[in-house]
């Protein structure tokens, strides 16, 4: 695998090619579709320095820059790890629970739950995003193979974008999850690097971004 660190390049046309949410994705899809066919096989993670795109990837082939629009370093990603092993991470997910054949973002429903259990009590969001969050990051801690040590889950976001005019909105909310880990299956949790965790994983979500402490 390859781990790659992506700087957009200052000088292409940055409000043409980022003229919405959905163009920017497909802009880090790009550097990976060499055919129409291609099934994703990398994870990724957009965050900016100041208003520059910077982008964190984890694929099996190295991203081909050819319109020249990042720069970029890459190196080679194998891991080692061991049982017991601590280790710092950070890692943007789409906490989401599964209902009637939808998927529902946790915070939102517990939100309007509360509210309509009792409308006089006023809901923190951020005691939501803590609570519902640490224990929807907890149950897939436990089916990958590592133990959550400490943890913060802030950053909540709501993003909506188009992929065309007229077309149905994308919508799913994030969460930045930052802390210490101890690994308790090797197996398991080295998946996780590679496959990522929970949903959303096409539009930037599950990358997990490690350091061992």
């Amino acid at each position: 695998m390859i781990i790659s660190k992506m700087i957009f390049n200052k000088s292409a046309a940055f409000k043409e090619i980022f003229a919405g949410g959905y163009a920017l994705h497909q802009t880090v899809w790009d550097l990976f579709g060499d055919n129409p066919d291609r099934r994703r096989d990398f994870l990724y993670r957009l965050d900016f320095v100041g208003r520059v795109p910077l982008v964190y990837t984890v694929s099996s082939r190295a991203p081909n820059n050819a319109k020249g629009l990042w720069r970029i370093e890459s190196k080679d990603y194998a891991p080692r790890l061991e049982t017991g092993m601590k280790i710092g991470f950070s890692v943007r997910i789409n906490p989401t629970i599964k209902r009637d054949g939808k998927r529902h973002d946790v915070v939102m429903d517990a939100k309007y739950k509360a509210r309509a259990n009792d409308s006089n009590r006023e809901v923190s969001i951020q005691e939501l995003i803590a609570d519902l969050c640490g224990r929807w990051f907890e149950k897939r801690a436990q089916q990958n193979g590592f133990k959550i040590l400490q943890f913060r889950a802030d950053g909540y976001q709501q993003i909506r974008f188009n992929k065309a005019k007229g077309g149905k909105p994308v919508r799913y909310s994030i969460v930045d999850i930052t802390g210490a880990l101890e690994v308790i299956d090797q197996k398991l949790f080295g998946n996780v690097l590679f496959e990522g965790v929970g949903p959303e994983k096409g539009f930037g979500c599950g990358l997990m971004l490690v350091r061992k402490i």
